[in-house]
């Protein structure tokens, strides 16, 4: 093959590859709003919507509540529950915020208010939230932590000990890795129960989330992935 084949060949590669990532931010640049008009009822729609927007101007973590509200529609849950699910935890992902806040005195990262979100929405209350951000080291990252005491709690772990043995690592200066382990070899972690089985809320409500199949086997399962680490 002559050099000038493989210029032409390499070219039109390069050309192939760019076509390609066009395309693909495009996809991803759809509007979730369009997307939740698209897949919940008008009515629904627009409630959800309009609570994401309410969200939105109290600073707290919108996209967190667009990412629900899309998976459950996606996974067949009843648009009613959808929008209940969206309301409850954008009042988790706001008391998050405040009490790792006030614990820093200043504002958390996005990444440590969704974590804080998903260890109250195990029973994790927003006074350890806050004490953790107190006790934690300054400048460390408390999103991989709170990720952990919410696996922990919902692998059958009190609260208060899970807490406890998480902050005992962290005064330590274990890694986000060392943290991790502490979860154990099966992996499991936040969201691993199903819908429609009892879970628990700030104040100690059950979120049941139930699919619109009636729970039946098979029925979809909340796999919320772990905080990227900075």
């Amino acid at each position: 093959m002559t050099p000038m084949h493989i210029r032409r060949r390499t070219l039109r590669a390069i050309s192939l590859l760019a076509i390609a990532g066009s395309l693909s931010a495009q996809v991803r640049a759809v509007d979730p709003t369009t997307r939740l008009r698209e897949v919940l009822p008008a009515d629904v729609a627009e409630r959800v919507i309009a609570q994401i927007a309410a969200a939105r101007g109290r600073g707290i973590p919108a996209q967190a509540l667009e990412n629900r509200a899309l998976k459950f529609a996606a996974r067949g849950i009843a648009p009613a529950d959808v929008e209940r699910a969206v309301r409850e935890h954008a009042v988790r992902l706001d008391g998050a915020q405040r009490a790792l806040q006030a614990g820093r005195g200043s504002r958390p990262a996005v990444d440590e208010v969704e974590a804080g979100a998903e260890a109250m929405r195990q029973g994790v209350d927003g006074a350890a939230v806050n004490a953790l951000a107190k006790a934690a080291p300054s400048g460390r990252s408390l999103a991989v932590p709170l990720f952990v005491i919410g696996s922990l709690v919902e692998r059958g772990l009190p609260s208060d000990q899970a807490m406890a043995q998480v902050r005992d690592r962290l005064l330590t200066r274990a890694t986000d890795a060392d943290l991790e382990r502490m979860r154990g070899a099966t992996g499991r972690g936040i969201g691993d129960r199903p819908l429609g089985a009892p879970g628990r809320t700030t104040g100690g409500r059950p979120e049941t989330v139930v699919p619109a199949n009636g729970g039946r086997p098979n029925a979809p399962v909340e796999r919320p992935v772990p905080p990227r680490r900075p």
